[in-house]
């Protein structure tokens, strides 16, 4: 608390020492601002907000070669959040890419000092996360996992040695704790100083007291930025306004949401202890502060400060283009850890402007994982009510948020939710986990958050069985889903060249394709059903919704003889799966739906029960027999009772998506957002029977996997059945485990379930190859798959594992004991 009150000083002389520095390299005048008298009438970039991400971006900008940058600040430099900012660099993260920014920045800072001449108060101090629950102590073994194989200094400790490192620590109630010794503390406001100091050598200019009105736009792209002090003409602006993003977003001519909300964030200056501690003493990371140090509680407190904080709907930070408004970038929602993200956030944000994409996959930070939805003020406010206590909570796997709920809903329900389904959030979008059978208690199931085996377990497992010996209804209506048609052969031309697989199949044939960037990585993986010569039928996962219509919009040509229609509130989608399926929608519709007159991968429109223009596909996205009907919402109801009235006599029963998740799973089936990212290509995954190298025409992403097929990969997609695993007694795999081959670090999991087939949990995820002398990254080839030996670490522990590459032969025509499982004499599906 002293060291905050000492940060604060330190930022007031530090903001009056970079003010004279700057006006002496800009030989301005003897006035006391370090800007020049009149703003510039154009530049490439305009940053709004000179905290610590504005001042990383302009940095970071600038190192890359960008030197015609103008940053904004309403105020003085530093002087919002970022002043009163803890000013704790904390590595200790539990999603990878948070983990790898905060593991840069760490870094930056402790060169910067040297590198600048302002003193940044950088100490390397350590942390520790105290752990009161033996769950608690499981979820920091996770991250100390991952600390690990990334090469950064962890530990799991014993309360006797918390309380070596930290004296006045009360360890009574403790079972361990993790220590970062590597962890740092700085003064947040004299970094952001630090950033601006070097980014104005390298050119950029800086301007103090000048607000942001609103972003002007032409034809979808930035053009200017309008302020109290005259226009900027530009073609990049950067959002970086903090607390006021969400206002600045709206107040443009073309309205970009940013979904965050400022809460109030309180500590408190006290005078120093009698006997002061060692400054470079490890900070705990503490929810009951007194209770934790009683010893504090003598200290006489000199202010109580309440200063304001962003917060996101899902406690991820807010980075990335708009999908709106073509070079309006967004960088803000730190959700009280702007420090430790400051310096990775704006490497990554710059390399995505100056490159078009950035050096990591940063999709679970994108701020097209939101749309519209998530802005509503009261959803808002509700939301971050839920997520600030849950910031130092338990992380546990399939977690649920209970505010902002019932957002998005299917036209069915409170038909299924009167039959006991329980309700996860995708994007907005309510989906069904499982079903609850008669009897159960509810309440339980609901509350259940474990890091071993659920409670939810055999009901799960007898959806799955439902779905493999009968017939199950899954209600997938939450998919995205758009259809592209055209006067002309425009459609098909444009995707042609937008997707990998070859289009130009017959009506009513259903092709799996990438949607691929220019390295070749997934930028969407969709199913596209041709419906006639110049209309297409295009379904993507769920949270697809926002980023492949703008990775669209902004690629395909914009003719008026070509349109793009988001169709997915017109359609409640009814996955059917399991070999009775054939039989109840072949009585429903009185149309022979034998493999002869309904093949695999075809759609027709057809009549189910009263309802006409269904569109019926023969795929169900788990490698199950099935189909998937898409039904105008408006026959939903109906068709939902017909088929379930109709299935009855087949054993028909409701399943959810942790029924699908197992099936999908254990068939191998990768899927975008967990699996497939811009960085993974169809070559490492296992699909090059999707991709049509010679269809006749380029496409988007052909050369890099046309260098990847003469050239090997360097990482390959790999399914892991775990073998000496205890369903019940053991931890559960869950994604993110590290994957070790012959006793090195080779990958991470992306992905695990239980198969309730093998009776084994598998878990997919990527292997990579590096030269053990060199550390050089070397093609991965199917023979250093299969002659390793695998052990997946969960939380601390490995466990041996089968390494299995696709295609695979099926393990599935009848169920063996586990420990009678001969797991060889592969055949393809």
């Amino acid at each position: 608390m002293f060291l905050r009150l000492l940060s604060d000083v330190q930022w007031r002389a530090a903001n009056l020492k970079w003010r004279r520095m700057t006006c002496s390299w800009r030989s301005t005048s003897s006035t006391s601002e370090p800007y020049p008298v009149s703003l510039p009438a154009q530049a490439q970039v305009v940053i709004c907000g000179g905290g610590i991400l504005g001042t990383s971006v302009a940095y970071h900008l600038s190192k890359m070669g960008w030197k015609d940058i103008v940053l904004l600040e309403q105020g003085r430099l530093a002087a919002g959040t970022t002043r009163f900012c803890a000013g704790i660099v904390s590595t200790a993260r539990h999603v990878s890419i948070e983990l790898k920014m905060a593991d840069y920045s760490n870094k930056l800072y402790q060169q910067l000092e040297q590198e600048t001449g302002v003193k940044t108060g950088y100490m390397k101090t350590g942390s520790i996360s105290l752990a009161q629950t033996q769950d608690r102590l499981i979820s920091l073994k996770r991250i100390a996992s991952s600390l690990n194989v990334m090469g950064i200094p962890c530990e799991i400790i014993t309360p006797k040695q918390v309380a070596q490192l930290h004296p006045l620590i009360n360890i009574h109630d403790l079972v361990g704790a993790m220590y970062v010794p590597e962890d740092a503390l700085v003064s947040s406001a004299n970094v952001s100083l630090a950033l601006a100091t070097a980014a104005s050598r390298n050119g950029v200019q800086i301007h103090e007291k000048t607000s942001v009105s609103h972003v002007s736009v032409q034809k979808g792209r930035v053009t200017a930025v309008e302020t109290d002090r005259g226009q900027i003409q530009c073609q990049y602006f950067v959002n970086c306004a903090g607390q006021w993003a969400y206002e600045l977003g709206h107040s443009g001519e073309e309205p970009v949401n940013i979904p965050l909300h400022a809460c109030e964030h309180f500590y408190l200056l006290t005078h120093p202890l009698k006997e002061p501690l060692a400054s470079n003493l490890p900070k705990p990371l503490l929810s009951a502060l007194l209770r934790r140090m009683p010893d504090l509680e003598a200290l006489q407190i000199m202010q109580l400060v309440n200063c304001p904080e962003s917060f996101t709907p899902d406690m991820r930070c807010i980075m990335g283009e708009s999908p709106t408004v073509r070079g309006y970038f967004v960088l803000a929602g730190m959700n009280s850890a702007g420090i430790s993200y400051g310096g990775g956030a704006g490497k990554y944000l710059a390399e995505w402007m100056v490159n078009g994409y950035p050096s990591e996959n940063v999709w679970p930070l994108d701020l097209k994982r939101f749309g519209a939805l998530q802005s509503s003020r009261t959803f808002l406010r509700h939301r971050v009510m839920e997520v600030m206590p849950l910031m130092c909570d338990l992380k546990v796997p399939r977690w649920d948020f209970q505010t902002g709920r019932q957002l998005r809903t299917s036209p069915l329900y409170d038909r299924l939710d009167a039959q006991g389904a329980r309700w996860m959030e995708k994007h907005g979008f309510e989906r069904v986990k499982y079903f609850v059978p008669p009897g159960k208690d509810l309440l339980d199931l609901d509350q259940s958050k474990t890091f071993y085996k659920p409670d939810w377990f055999d009901i799960v497992g007898s959806e799955v069985k439902c779905c493999k010996e009968a017939v199950c209804v899954i209600d997938m209506s939450s998919f995205t889903k758009f259809e592209i048609s055209s006067t002309g052969d425009e459609a098909l031309e444009s995707l042609q060249y937008l997707f990998s697989n070859d289009l130009d199949v017959p009506v009513g044939h259903v092709v799996h394709t990438g949607m691929l960037n220019e390295k070749g990585g997934y930028e969407n993986d969709c199913s596209i059903a041709r419906l006639s010569k110049r209309s297409f039928f295009m379904i993507s996962p769920t949270d697809q919704q926002v980023h492949c219509w703008a990775w669209l919009k902004n690629r395909l040509p914009d003719d008026s003889n070509l349109t793009m229609e988001d169709v997915t509130w017109k359609y409640t989608a009814l996955n059917l799966i399991g070999p009775r399926a054939v039989d109840v929608l072949s009585e429903l519709s009185y149309a022979p739906i034998t493999p002869e007159h309904f093949p695999s991968l075809f759609c027709k429109e057809m009549s189910v029960g009263y309802a006409n223009g269904i569109r019926v596909m023969s795929i169900t996205h788990t490698g199950e027999p099935g189909f998937m009907l898409y039904i105008p919402i408006e026959y939903a109801l109906h068709v939902y009772n017909e088929v379930m009235n109709m299935g009855q006599k087949y054993g028909i029963r409701n399943a959810g998506y942790y029924a699908l998740r197992s099936l999908r799973i254990e068939k191998f089936f990768a899927f975008w957002g967990q699996d497939l990212d811009a960085f993974t290509t169809p070559m490492e995954c296992g699909r090059e029977f999707q991709v049509k190298l010679e269809k006749g025409m380029q496409f988007v992403g052909q050369e890099a996997l046309l260098e990847q097929k003469q050239n090997g990969v360097y990482k390959r997609f790999t399914m892991f059945i775990l073998e000496d695993h205890d369903t019940d007694m053991d931890l559960w795999p869950w994604w993110g485990e590290p994957i070790f081959r012959n006793g090195r670090y080779v990958g991470k999991t992306t992905s695990s379930a239980y198969s309730y087939t093998l009776e084994r949990h598998v878990c997919l995820g990527f292997v990579q190859h590096f030269d053990e002398k060199t550390g050089e990254e070397l093609v991965v080839t199917t023979d250093f798959i299969n002659q390793g030996e695998y052990e997946i670490d969960i939380a601390g522990q490995r466990f041996q594992a089968k390494a299995k590459l696709y295609p695979f032969s099926s393990l599935f025509t009848h169920r063996r004991r586990k420990d009678e499982e001969e797991l060889s004499g592969y055949q393809r599906e």
